[in-house]
């Protein structure tokens, strides 16, 4: 069933709702009386911590109602001077965040409360406003893409290592053996590696997990940085579709090695990963054995091209060592050649993509080469540490 298309937002009708219900909170305005050094002197109230996310407070102050915002000065992002009951009050956002901000505290924490309790009501009056905004934002490029690319790769990197203590340690007991008595009679005999063995290849598919899930988000990060997505619709369709095509939109399959490692890799997927994700049945029968006079046969349908035929085999058996070296070494060939530029940005800085800087020509000036990439990661870096700090 094809889904709806939601209504056409009446801005109009949205703000005259919103100031219904954030009245008798208004605008300061020439009127307002405040006491002399207010604005450098006001403390913040206890009840303003409980605010709505000062993004929407923004919009629904400053965008949709119009009230005034006096800007950036040090340590503070933004400030809206309002009146309530005659007295004045500030909606900041400030270094440890947003609040209602008084000329006498803890007097004023009644009004305050008030105060805040009308924002929220007003707040949600808006939200079809902030659908709006957010559905229009999508279309353009004034976006930032998160980036959690580094943190992904470090938990590929514990798993990768704890693999890698459980095959070595398993090595290293391959000839050792355990023997228990359990009478005169009888007596058992355990061999540790195997368990460690066993426990190396669960580690090992946990990696594997971990690597789907790093790639389907690094690929798209790079994509932006190859000028394949530069709005946010891009980015959506491209976070929706298959890892294979997220694969292409950050590497050229066009090169030889980059076409080996898709054609191994999509192997690994189909084989390792699908399956545990399928409750060890896989999409395709793995699970099955047919009865014979020969006893139990595995029976493992084709991927995909002729699911009507049947072929002996033994299922998925989990190679794990082999696929840990392949994904090792598409780790090499991700970060090099073309892509180097971008390991600097996306997995050494962890910086967010903004796709205005795909429009406007900066990631491809800045993909040209490592030094270029380097000196565009370390400037954005410390823009980033001065807005963090509201350094203005």
């Amino acid at each position: 069933m094809r889904k709806k298309r939601p209504p056409d937002v009446d801005i109009e009708t949205v703000r005259a709702r919103a100031q219904r219900a954030i009245s008798p909170l208004k605008a300061a305005d020439a009127s307002t009386c405040a006491p002399k050094g207010f604005l450098f002197n006001a403390k913040r109230t206890d009840a303003g911590r409980t605010l709505p996310p000062y993004y929407l407070v923004y919009f629904l102050l400053v965008d949709l109602l119009g009230f005034k915002n006096l800007g950036q000065f040090e340590k503070v992002a933004w400030s809206v001077p309002v009146e309530y009951d005659g007295q004045p009050f500030l909606v900041e956002h400030r270094k440890f965040g947003l609040g209602v901000f008084a000329a006498n505290v803890p007097e004023d924490e009644a009004a305050a409360t008030e105060i805040v309790r009308l924002i929220h009501k007003a707040t949600k009056a808006a939200q079809p406003y902030f659908d709006w905004r957010a559905e229009q934002a999508a279309k353009a490029s004034k976006l930032n893409v998160v980036n959690r690319s580094p943190e992904l790769f470090e938990r590929l990197n514990f798993y990768l290592d704890l693999y890698d203590d459980r095959q070595r340690e398993a090595d290293a007991r391959k000839a050792e053996k355990v023997v228990t008595d359990l009478s005169k009679m009888s007596y058992t005999i355990a061999f540790p590696s195997a368990e460690l063995y066993r426990e190396a290849k669960w580690l090992g598919l946990s990696a594997i997990e971990c690597f789907f899930s790093w790639t389907e988000h690094v690929f798209i990060h790079i994509a932006i940085l190859r000028g394949s997505c530069a709005t946010g619709e891009d980015v959506a369709k491209l976070a929706k579709a298959e890892w294979s095509e997220k694969f292409k939109a950050a590497l050229d399959i066009a090169d030889p090695t980059t076409k080996r490692f898709y054609d191994q890799l999509a192997i690994v997927r189909r084989q390792l990963r699908n399956f545990v994700a399928h409750g060890a049945f896989g999409k395709d029968g793995e699970a099955f054995h047919f009865h014979s006079t020969a006893g139990a046969v595995p029976m493992l349908l084709p991927h995909r091209r002729d699911r009507s035929a049947l072929k002996f085999g033994q299922g998925v058996d989990f190679v794990a060592a082999e696929a840990i070296a392949l994904i090792r070494d598409f780790i090499d060939h991700l970060w090099s050649g073309p892509r180097e530029p971008a390991k600097i940005h996306i997995q050494d800085y962890g910086l967010p993509l903004n796709l205005t800087k795909v429009v406007n020509g900066d990631y491809a000036r800045a993909m040209a080469s490592v030094e270029a990439m380097e000196s565009y990661a370390d400037y954005q870096a410390h823009l980033n540490d001065r807005y963090a700090n509201m350094d203005f």
